[in-house]
C-alpha cells in the first residue's frame, strides 16, 4: 500500500548551543538552526520552499515582527507566519498545527524555530551592559503568557515555577506516602541518570555526571530554590540554545528526493489541561490531563507505552516527571532512561524552545534505531500537556501498511492529525478563596530561599472548610524550620489576614 502524499513528515532537525558568551542575538540562532536543519534534510532549495515560518517565544529579546524577520533573513516568502505565546508546550502545538495542515493539503513544508540567549543577557547583565539587538518592538509589547496570575497569588508572591512545582511536589509526596527522606533520595535516584545522558550529548548545557548525593544534598553551589528543591535539580534556563525542525509533506519528500531514512512521523499526538492555577487544581499532586493525553496520543499512533525504544519526558520539575512516569505507566526507573537529550535541568531549558531539542534528538534516536519514541511537554504550572509518538513508520492508518504496535486504537492517521490540537481533558478548578481568618489544613506548600541560601518563607496551599482553598505565608523562622523538617500537608493551621496575604501559624 503506498503512502498518502500529504502524510507529513520530520526532514530537518538541528541543534545548536553557545558556549561562549556574550553570544548572537536570537535573530541570529534562529537563522543559524533553519539552516542547519535544512542541511539535515540533504537537499537543496528548501527554505525557499516554505510554506510556514513559525518562532517559538523568546524572553530573550522582545523584536517588532519575529517570523517575518526570519523568513527575511532566509529569502523565505510564506504565506503562513506565527509566533508563539509563553509555553513549554509551544514547540509541539506548533508542530502539531503544522502537521494538521500539510494534512489537509493546506501547504507543503514548514519551519519551527526557537533560541534563548539568556547566558548572553546574564554576562552582559552582570558587566552593566544591555544588549543592542536587532528589530526591536515599540513598544514593548505585553508578555507573552495567555493568562496572568491570579490575583491572590500575585499577593502571596507564588507565581514563579521554583515555588509553585514544591508545593505541587509536597502533595504528591503526603499522598505517596513518602517521608521528606524519601523523597530526596528517590528523586536522586531518577534523576542521575539523566545527567550521565547529557554528559554525553554535545549539545547539553550541563555535561557533569553525578551522583544521586550530588544532585539534592544542598551545599554553596547546590541550595534549595524552593524547599525541597535544589538548585541541581530543577530547570536551567540561562542558557544560550537554538533548535529548529522542518515538517514537509510526503509527495513533496518524494518530489526533491529526500530520503526515506531521513523522514520520521508523526504517529499521534494529544494535548490536554489541568487548571491554571496551583491551588485550584482538583489534585495537587497528580496530572489527570496528562493521563488523557497520554492515552489519546497512543491511541491516535496506533501504539503502547511497551512498544517505545526511546523517551523524552518533560523533567523542569521532578514532580512533572514523576507526573508523566505515572500517566504513562513507566517506572521513574525504566531501563529505557526518561530522557535522550538529559533534560531540562542538564541538556539546557531554553524556556519555551526545549521540546524542539528533544524532538530533534528523538528524531536523530530513530534515524539510528529505527522505531517509535515518545516526546511530551508541559507548560506554564503543571498547567498544559503535550504527548507526542514520533516513529520510522507512518502507519497503516496513514496508507502505509502494518506498522507494528500494541496500542488499544489502529491510529487516527491523516483526519487524527487534523483533529488533534484540541483539549482531550479540561480540569475542573477549585475555587479559590482570598483573605480567610480561621483554621485550615495544609494541602501543598513550599519554603522560599533566597540567593544566599538562606530560608526567607513559606508558602502553603492549604484546604478550607468546604471546597475551596486559599495561600498563606510562613513567617516565624522557627515554624519554617519545622516545615523543611517534618511532613507539614494534612496540618491544621490557623490563618489571620495581614494585609493583603493571609498568615499562617501552627
Amino acid at each position: 500500500m503506498s503512502l498518502d502524499p500529504r502524510t507529513p513528515c520530520l526532514v530537518g532537525v538541528a541543534q545548536h548551543t553557545v558556549r561562549d558568551q556574550p553570544g548572537p542575538e536570537p535573530l541570529d540562532l534562529w537563522e543559524l538552526a533553519a539552516r542547519e536543519a535544512a542541511a539535515d534534510a540533504g537537499v537543496p532549495g528548501l527554505l525557499e520552499r516554505l510554506d510556514s515560518v513559525q518562532v517559538v517565544y523568546t524572553e530573550s529579546w522582545q523584536y517588532d515582527d519575529p517570523a517575518a524577520r526570519l523568513a527575511e533573513r532566509l529569502k523565505a516568502d510564506p504565506r503562513h507566519r506565527v509566533y508563539s505565546t509563553v509555553s513549554g508546550t509551544a514547540p509541539q502545538t506548533l508542530l502539531g498545527t503544522a502537521a494538521a495542515a500539510i494534512a489537509a493539503g493546506e501547504m507543503d513544508a514548514a519551519l519551527v524555530a526557537g533560541a534563548e540567549a539568556l547566558a548572553t543577557r546574564k554576562v552582559l547583565r552582570r558587566a552593566g551592559e544591555r544588549p543592542a539587538w536587532s528589530h526591536r518592538a515599540h513598544p514593548k509589547p505585553p508578555y507573552g503568557w495567555e493568562r496572568p496570575p491570579h490575583p491572590d497569588e500575585l499577593a502571596h508572591e507564588l507565581f514563579l515555577p521554583v515555588h509553585t512545582y514544591p508545593i505541587m511536589e509536597t502533595a504528591r509526596r503526603a499522598a505517596a506516602g513518602e517521608s521528606v527522606e524519601d523523597e530526596f533520595r528517590r528523586r536522586g535516584r531518577m534523576m542521575a541518570p539523566m545527567t550521565r545522558v547529557a554528559a554525553a550529548n554535545p549539545h547539553a548545557w550541563s555535561r557533569a555526571a553525578r551522583t544521586p548525593e550530588e544532585l539534592v544534598t544542598p551545599s554553596a553551589d547546590n541550595r534549595f530554590v524552593g524547599w525541597p528543591y535544589t538548585r541541581r535539580t530543577v530547570a536551567l534556563a540561562e542558557v544560550d540554545q537554538a533548535a529548529a525542525a522542518i515538517m514537509v509533506s510526503t509527495g513533496l519528500a518524494d518530489r526533491l528526493g529526500i530520503a526515506r531514512d531521513r523522514r520520521i512521523y508523526l504517529r499521534g499526538w494529544a494535548y490536554a489541561e489541568d487548571t491554571w492555577e496551583v491551588a485550584a487544581r482538583p489534585v495537587m499532586g497528580a496530572s489527570p490531563a496528562m493521563a488523557a493525553a497520554a492515552r489519546h496520543a497512543f491511541a491516535r499512533a496506533g501504539l503502547g507505552a511497551d512498544d517505545l525504544g526511546a523517551l523524552d519526558l518533560y523533567s523542569c520539575f521532578a514532580v512533572a516527571l514523576r507526573a508523566a512516569c505515572a500517566a504513562t505507566g513507566i517506572d521513574p526507573l525504566d531501563p529505557r532512561g526518561l530522557t535522550v537529550t538529559g533534560g531540562l535541568p542538564y541538556a539546557g531549558a531554553p524556556v519555551s524552545v526545549y521540546v524542539l531539542h528533544s524532538t530533534a534528538a528523538m528524531a536523530e534516536r530513530l534515524r539510528a534505531a529505527p522505531g517509535h519514541g515518545l516526546v511530551t511537554g508541559v507548560g506554564m504550572h503543571l498547567t498544559k500537556h503535550t504527548y507526542a509518538v514520533w516513529s520510522t513508520e507512518p502507519g497503516e492508518a496513514f496508507g502505509a501498511g502494518p506498522g507494528g504496535g500494541s496500542g488499544n486504537g489502529t491510529g487516527a492517521g491523516l483526519a487524527g492529525l487534523r483533529n488533534a490540537a484540541g483539549p482531550v481533558h479540561t480540569a475542573e478548578p477549585v475555587p479559590i478563596a482570598g483573605l480567610y481568618e480561621g483554621t485550615a489544613t495544609v494541602a501543598g506548600y513550599t519554603v522560599a530561599h533566597g540567593r544566599d541560601g538562606g530560608a526567607e518563607r513559606g508558602i502553603l496551599v492549604v484546604d478550607l472548610p468546604g471546597r475551596a482553598r486559599a495561600h498563606a505565608h510562613v513567617r516565624d523562622p522557627g515554624l519554617i524550620a519545622e516545615a523543611e523538617a517534618a511532613e507539614l500537608v494534612g496540618r491544621e493551621v490557623r490563618l489571620v489576614p495581614d494585609g493583603p496575604v493571609n498568615v499562617a501559624t501552627y
